[in-house]
């Protein structure tokens, strides 16, 4: 089993629910973030004062999925999040121990 992090763009977040959603991959989990990497944040003025915009608002997604799902998983959320431009984001795969649905009892792929 693998878990899919990845870190996109908030405007890219409902094209890559859609994208995962044709190929079959039924939850996952959204978080906002913020952060920066090459982006290095930006400057807003507001009421005439400058201010420095050190993280970026960004949106996590988390995916848990079972091994053989895992390449097809990654292509599709770096196709769909991509838009050419800095700060598109990062994808990071973690092998997964253990799952347990907690309702059922079921665990590993089972509770995927």
């Amino acid at each position: 089993m693998q878990l899919i992090i990845a870190i996109i763009k908030p405007a890219k977040l409902d094209e890559v629910r859609l994208a995962l959603d044709k190929i079959g991959i039924q939850g996952l989990t959204t978080s906002e973030v913020s952060g920066f990497g090459r982006q290095k944040g930006h400057t807003e003025i507001y009421r005439g004062a400058e201010y420095d915009i050190n993280f970026i608002p960004k949106i996590k997604i988390e995916v848990a999925i079972s091994d053989e799902h895992a390449d097809e998983v990654i292509q599709t959320i770096s196709q769909s999040a991509r838009t050419g431009n800095i700060g598109d984001g990062k994808i990071f795969s973690l092998n997964l121990v253990q799952a347990v649905r907690i309702r059922t009892g079921e665990t590993d792929n089972e509770a995927l």
